[in-house]
Formats: C-alpha cells, structure tokens, sequence
C-alpha cells in the first residue's frame, strides 16, 4: 500500500464533512506540500474529530503556528 493510500485510509473520519474536506485536500494538494507539512498533517489526523472540526470551521485555531498555517490551507482548499 502506497504512502497516499495509507494517509487516504487516514482520513477516514468519524465526520462525514471531514473525510470529504481531507480526502479531497490529499488528493489536490498534499504532493506539494513541504515534508514538515506532509508531517504536520499526519499529526493532524491524529487529533479527534471534535477538536479538527472546530479549527475547520474556524471556532478555534490550533497554537502551533505551522500546524495552524497549514489547516488554513486545507480551509482554502474546500
């Protein structure tokens, strides 16, 4: 299984606009991401949907800067 593919199994969520939202983000903008990026967002699928769904909708923002630059360019990506 390809690195893509894992990380598309990945976004699999428990909120339906969330697999939507990061499937369609790896499949248009993850390959030009930076590797700190890439790394960042494997972190990000690690945080629990509640928690994601809030940054996507912009209720609250991540304190990692990097961590919060990149959830805006998954926000632009929608």
């Amino acid at each position: 299984m390809s690195e893509k593919s894992k990380l598309l199994w990945r976004c699999r969520r428990g909120v339906k606009e969330l697999d939507v939202v990061f499937t369609n983000f790896v499949e248009s903008s993850y390959d030009d991401l930076s590797e700190n990026h890439k790394a960042l967002f494997s972190e990000l699928l690690d945080i629990e949907d509640p928690v994601i769904l809030s940054y996507m909708l912009n209720q609250t923002k991540p304190e990692n800067r990097e961590m919060a630059e990149l959830v805006e360019k998954i926000r632009q990506n929608v």
